[in-house]
């Protein structure tokens, strides 16, 4: 597991680390029942706080994607097929909704949103994620 920190970032530590977990998990670099680093590893290798660490685990593990035990590593849980696309699709529009409302604020044109969310899919297709995701990976 490869993970790296972008101090210019404004997405919290936390996030970035869930996030590129999740990139990892979805073009199967990590697999169901691969082990992670422990909190202390993680925040020693990336240089980072203990609770930050833990706080990135604790939401992949709330989102169902990580199994963590007392004294134990954690470890990519089973995905499973699906994860309540009603609900998901439901969470995402709301979440692009926001996007779209603060870039306009910024200035942005639709067109300008439509370029970037044109890229990060590129990106992810470079990756080896197609449009159904995991099962065209």
């Amino acid at each position: 597991m490869l993970l790296s920190i972008d101090e210019g970032n404004r997405q919290p530590i936390y996030l970035q680390i869930v996030r590129q977990i999740k990139e990892q998990i979805l073009v199967r670099e990590l697999n169901a029942g691969d082990e992670l680093p422990s909190v202390r590893d993680l925040g020693d290798t990336l240089g980072i706080s203990l609770h930050t660490a833990r706080s990135a685990y604790q939401v992949l593990a709330e989102e169902g994607l990580l199994r963590i035990r007392l004294g134990k590593k954690a470890r990519i849980a089973s995905v499973p097929d699906t994860i309540g696309w009603e609900r998901f699709a439901d969470d995402f529009a709301l979440r692009v909704r926001e996007l779209i409302v603060d870039g306009l604020l910024q200035g942005s044109e639709l067109s300008d949103l439509h370029r970037l969310v044109d890229a990060e899919h590129e990106a992810l297709m470079a990756r080896g994620v197609g449009d159904k995701g995991k099962d065209s990976a």
